[in-house]
């Protein structure tokens, strides 16, 4: 489950992110939210929501048709309207973000946990409980499949190249950006719009609530969807990068071994990348509210400093964002970098850790 080596030629550069998250549509509004804090948390409306939640973090007033407008969004879901926003105010926010994102030369790789929970089900359950197994909505059956999100930010937004899509919970965003990677290294793209997102509904609420483990802490869920631009180094300006993607490391771990994992793949991420713990800047993990989290963070106070946990903060208004967490932790890492002096050259690190036994590192160096 390790990551490649690229040479130096090819190795990925992030040239623009955006998001969409509990602080609001796009970047401008993610850069805010992360320097100026502030709740994100709102009350469960019981008329929009049956949920057994209080709380949660969602995306201020988001619908897809809100968002997108009335065409091609009648029958779109939460998820896919998430990542298509996404998608969408990346390429509007340069001019040529869009020339070198679509096209035949784009591609798109979306990270996931398994679509949408709530088309899925709610399918199922029309076929069991209609007059008849097949009389079901058609206008619904796309969105029951896992790459329904991706294919839409393609069809949309007229992006030709390769299209994959990523399940992987937690870990979703960073082995969306790994296989980012693989696809500009081995030349099978030139762009590639690289991201993760997670939707809040009904049925992912009820998920979370039945399968949380007694020594689990209830986590106020969020949703959002992160999304960069990888290119190959040597065809971009110096001014247009952001930073380098030195390394990107996943593995699997065993009751009671995240620790000795994790440890791990840090070590092999840095010995890869040629980084000393003292270079890295920033440490940002994933933020799980349970004992996996405890161990994530104690790992990086570990190996890199407790202060290296405390340059990227406000990180947990987002919430549980589940699949969209890697990729806002790296928004997250590129919003207070960009307005934070002397941090070119340094190195952030973001990590993810997921009950089913998951765990990973990307090394990030910022230009």
């Amino acid at each position: 489950m390790s990551s490649d080596t690229m040479g130096a030629a090819r190795r990925p550069v992030i040239t623009a992110w955006s998001a969409v998250s509990p602080f609001g549509m796009g970047r401008a509004a993610f850069v805010e939210g992360m320097h100026e804090g502030g709740e994100t948390a709102v009350r469960i409306d019981r008329e929009q929501w049956q949920v057994p939640d209080e709380r949660a973090r969602l995306v201020p007033g988001f619908s897809p048709r809100a968002a997108l407008g009335r065409k091609g969004t009648r029958s779109m879901d939460r998820v896919t309207g998430l990542a298509v926003s996404a998608v969408g105010a990346l390429l509007d926010d340069a001019e040529r973000n869009r020339e070198v994102a679509t096209g035949d030369r784009g591609a798109v790789v979306l990270g996931t946990t398994t679509g949408s929970a709530q088309s899925m089900m709610d399918f199922t359950r029309d076929s069991l409980t209609g007059e008849q197994p097949y009389f079901v909505d058609p206008a619904q059956m796309p969105n029951t499949v896992m790459n329904c999100a991706a294919g839409q930010c393609a069809i949309r937004h007229r992006i030709k190249g390769p299209n994959a899509t990523i399940a992987g919970g937690r870990l979703a965003g960073l082995l969306a950006l790994n296989y980012a990677r693989r696809l500009l290294g081995a030349g099978r793209a030139e762009a590639v719009l690289c991201g993760s997102a997670e939707e809040y509904s009904n049925e992912r609420a009820w998920l979370e609530w039945h399968t949380r483990g007694d020594e689990e802490k209830p986590a106020l869920l969020g949703e959002g969807a992160g999304m960069l631009l990888l290119e190959p180094e040597e065809s971009v300006a110096a001014e247009h990068v952001l930073a380098e993607v030195l390394a990107v490391e996943s593995g699997v771990f065993a009751e009671g071994r995240l620790p000795m994992v994790l440890g791990s793949r840090l070590r092999r991420a840095m010995d890869r990348a040629g980084v000393d713990p003292s270079q890295v800047w920033a440490a940002v993990p994933c933020g799980a509210g349970d004992v996996l989290g405890e161990r994530e963070r104690g790992v990086l106070a570990e190996v890199f400093g407790t202060a290296a946990l405390e340059r990227v903060r406000n990180t947990e208004l987002f919430g549980d964002a589940s699949a969209a967490s890697v990729s806002l932790q790296i928004a997250s890492v590129l919003a207070v970098a960009e307005q934070t002096p002397d941090v070119a050259g340094r190195v952030a690190v973001v990590t993810a850790v997921e009950r089913d036994g998951g765990t990973g590192c990307a090394l990030l160096r910022l230009r």
